[in-house]
């Protein structure tokens, strides 16, 4: 009993606690994060895919997501705003020292902004993956 109590208290903290929750979470990718159960959607910022069809962007994904790691060690604060599409909780996430993750990916050159709409793709200068199947859309590539 004490257990399924300490599971879901971090996942209700999330979702009908206070606007900020801290908790340790590990990443899923670029963009997401995992805590507990609960799949969160980092708002203001899209990441390359993980299953990119394109060494490139294969690439990108990789270290998008290993920095992500690095920020959220020591655990994140998040700010809970809906649930996306997917059912993923989006959050406004901050790390141990209070910095938006999502704009610290973005200056340091591992995402873009995103503000949740359609986003734009297209292959990179080098023309990889310009056979792609995919749709435009369903590729995010980085220049």
């Amino acid at each position: 009993m004490i257990r399924v109590v300490a599971l879901a208290l971090p996942i209700l903290l999330l979702v009908a606690g206070p606007p900020y929750a801290q908790t340790r979470c590990r990443v899923v990718d670029g963009d997401t994060i995992r805590c507990g159960e609960e799949r969160v959607r980092i708002m203001g910022l899209d990441t390359p895919e993980m299953s990119a069809r394109c060494p490139r962007e294969e690439r990108l994904a990789r270290a998008a997501t290993a920095r992500m790691s690095d920020l959220i060690a020591g655990g994140v604060t998040l700010q809970p705003h809906g649930r996306d599409r997917y059912h993923r909780l989006r959050a406004v996430v901050r790390d141990r020292q209070g910095r938006d993750v999502a704009q610290v990916m973005i200056r340091e050159g591992h995402a873009r902004a995103y503000d949740g709409g359609r986003r734009a793709g297209g292959a990179n200068r080098a023309g990889e993956c310009r056979a792609s199947t995919r749709p435009p859309d369903a590729r995010i590539t980085f220049v």
